[in-house]
């Protein structure tokens, strides 16, 4: 994989955070590399829960079955028109 030019930024944790991730940090990897993870998994996390609502908010609007729909107002788990 080819290295994206990378930016230095200051993050303060305090001192449990630090302690939290020192015991998680292993050997073959820093703070660093473990946090720039974590911060991928938590992008990834939000743009799939975006794609969750935009595909629901699709689905309100036309639903592919009105059985569905009907189903999903009993349990009021679907927003009313």
């Amino acid at each position: 994989m080819r290295q994206m030019a990378r930016k230095q930024v200051l993050v303060q944790l305090d001192d449990a955070q630090v302690a939290a991730l020192d015991r998680i940090v292993g050997a073959e990897r820093g703070r660093s590399e473990l946090i720039r993870e974590a911060i991928d998994l938590y992008l990834q996390a939000v743009d799939e829960r975006r794609q969750d609502l935009r595909y629901a908010e699709a689905y309100r609007l036309a639903p592919e079955n009105l059985d569905d729909d009907a189903a999903l107002r009993a349990l009021q788990v679907w927003p009313g028109r």
